[in-house]
């Protein structure tokens, strides 16, 4: 099979093109900057932005099928820059698409459906939120529906929700986690459980996706959440990363509205003139530390075939013994 992966050089990017390499198909990658650990899997490379249509519709040509993971994430700097690459970047894969005759497996977001209250169980029959925080939720949730509204009608198109991913090779969550330790707090009295998935089983989850997808099945313009499948407190999520890491768990706590109001206020100062950088600390961020979400994936199991081949104490076992070998750089 020829396919596909833009943002090939990210974190879940780079482990679907590996796991596509490894098993033999003639794997393309969509990304701004060149990739040693691409070039070493024998990932043909195509430098651009999904902002770029002409980009897009060269890179997928001839394509069987693409796996859409580019993405802008974060939770700051200007919401246009989101719709362009979230939004514009999602329109110009479902262009390529049709253009090549490819289906779409596209990488979502359980951020799309969280509304603010507590997902215990929650499922696919869940409506996207009709307000967000942050532009990061609110742009997946407008890609996500251009591509289930283009399911049927141009191509075959899945989108997949993979749920706080984590594992070796992360080059932002747990960086940042171990830099800004010190300054952390937990938000609430306790925790509220909440679901995770390790890098290589949101991998699989793709992977299970692409080779199940064909008109008239039954992924066709469905979401499907993707998960461990084993919901646990977000602090103790956390302070597994940071032991995993070498680090000191954070046990301070500090009640929610206290958190929220000082997230109020950072959301505030970052947005005065020559402020730049990313805030380290928002009301998005607050609520989802806050609040359970954790999700019933009965559905991918079902339609996917998805097993979780890799369990979050086997997952934490891992990160830590590639730490070991290749010890973190904490990001700023």
């Amino acid at each position: 099979m020829r396919v596909l992966v833009t943002g090939g050089s990210g974190f879940l990017g780079e482990a679907v093109c590996r796991r596509l390499a490894e098993r033999g198909d003639a794997v393309r990658s969509l990304q701004r900057r060149r990739s040693a650990a691409l070039d070493d899997l024998g990932v043909v490379q195509h430098l651009g932005d999904v902002r770029d249509r002409d980009a897009v519709l060269a890179a997928a040509d001839a394509c069987d099928a693409v796996v859409h993971c580019a993405a802008r994430a974060g939770v700051g700097g200007r919401d246009r820059d989101y719709e362009r690459t979230n939004v514009d970047g999602t329109r110009h894969v479902l262009q390529a698409c049709a253009r090549a005759g490819a289906r779409l497996v596209y990488t979502s977001s359980p951020s799309v459906v969280h509304d603010g209250r507590d997902l215990e169980g929650a499922d696919e029959s869940l409506p996207y939120a009709r307000r967000f925080l942050a532009a990061y939720p609110r742009t997946k949730a407008a890609a996500e529906g251009l591509v289930l509204g283009a399911a049927g009608r141009l191509i075959p198109a899945v989108a997949l929700r993979p749920h706080l991913i984590w594992g070796p090779g992360d080059p932002h969550f747990l960086p940042r986690l171990v830099a800004r330790r010190r300054r952390m707090m937990l938000p609430g009295a306790s925790d509220k459980k909440v679901d995770t998935v390790y890098i290589d089983n949101a991998a699989d989850a793709h992977l299970l996706a692409l080779d199940r997808l064909a008109p008239g099945s039954p992924l066709n313009g469905r979401a499907y959440f993707v998960t461990q499948g084993e919901p646990q407190g977000m602090g103790d999520w956390l302070n597994a990363l940071l032991a995993a890491a070498g680090a000191p768990p954070v046990v301070r706590r500090v009640p929610v509205r206290a958190a929220a109001a000082a997230a109020a206020l950072v959301e505030f100062g970052y947005r005065l003139p020559g402020v730049r950088g990313e805030p380290p600390l928002t009301r998005f961020l607050v609520r989802q530390a806050s609040t359970a979400h954790w999700f019933d994936i009965s559905a991918a199991r079902r339609d996917l075939g998805y097993r979780p081949a890799v369990s979050t104490d086997e997952g934490m076992a891992r990160l830590a013994a590639h730490l070991e070998r290749r010890p973190l750089r904490a990001a700023p």
